[in-house]
């Protein structure tokens, strides 16, 4: 794979100035035609889009970097309408909307956002701050932990031939069991698939309700065209599916097939996640 270095101070056009990137190396793609993109190029094809899905590795800094420059840069191009994240729950929706009402942010930001110990406030306290300060909403995309708990106990009926079809349950059950490091009980599969796929049907409930242009933050496998929130997306009805910039570590391959759009960045290491879940497990 050729490496691009992102340059600072190109210009979109000789009317829009669009803030330089993070020094982040790496390549971007357009998925669609194979069309290697600037970072700039990339923004004025993002801008365009009425519902807009960006997928990340959750412990890659780089990623969280370029979504807070990526929301910048679109709302330099054109009025931004919603902020969607993954990472926010309805109960915490009040907190997020008086926050936003108030003249100043607390000290104490995470603690008034009863912000949720697994997703690192160091990598996501730059963009909700920075969403908190801007004229359009933040909202919840996730389910509440009760609603979890629910779906686990008690699985409900999925409508929509697109996310029933065996292909992605099949592709999605996999990727349950690797996620948990093969660890799980055959028992509890269809309970996690359930919850992994009413997860992405409130994502895309939530982005089709949210005012446009409209962007979601997500995991990867959440943004995915082939097997998460667009096709919930289309099963719900609206006739186009969000566009997906997929940003993905080096080595990673992204088709067509589950992005519009990839954004290649540095590997980062990462702690070893099975050993940390084996010793869990006691295994």
């Amino acid at each position: 794979m050729r490496i691009w270095v992102i340059l600072a101070g190109l210009l979109l056009s000789a009317c829009q100035h669009v803030s330089a990137p993070p020094q982040v190396v790496g390549e971007i793609r357009d998925l669609r035609t194979g069309r290697v993109l600037s970072a700039q190029e990339l923004v004025s094809q993002l801008a365009k889009s009425a519902r807009l899905i960006v997928g990340e590795q959750h412990d890659n800094r780089d990623h969280h970097e370029l979504q807070r420059w990526l929301l910048q840069s679109m709302g330099d191009q054109r009025p931004q309408g919603s902020l969607l994240l993954e990472m926010l729950t309805p109960d915490q929706q009040a907190r997020v909307d008086d926050l936003r009402q108030a003249p100043t942010l607390p000290a104490d930001l995470p603690g008034a956002l009863a912000w949720q110990a697994g997703w690192d406030w160091n990598l996501y306290g730059p963009i909700v701050s920075f969403a908190l300060t801007q004229p359009y909403p933040l909202l919840a995309a996730n389910l509440d932990t009760n609603e979890v708990r629910a779906i686990y106990a008690k699985p409900p009926v999925l409508s929509g031939s697109r996310t029933n079809a065996e292909t992605v349950r099949a592709q999605l059950l996999a990727q349950v069991s690797e996620s948990h490091c093969g660890l799980l009980p055959e028992s509890q599969m269809p309970a996690m698939l359930a919850v992994q796929q009413q997860r992405d049907r409130r994502m895309a409930q939530r982005l089709i309700a949210a005012p446009a242009p409209a962007l979601l933050l997500a995991g990867a496998y959440h943004a995915r065209k082939d097997v998460g929130v667009p096709i919930h997306v289309l099963d719900l009805g609206p006739a186009q599916a969000p566009t997906v910039l997929m940003l993905a570590e080096q080595g990673n391959e992204v088709t067509a097939a589950v992005a519009d759009y990839v954004w290649y960045t540095p590997v980062t290491q990462a702690p070893d996640y099975c050993a940390q879940m084996r010793e869990q497990f006691g295994k």
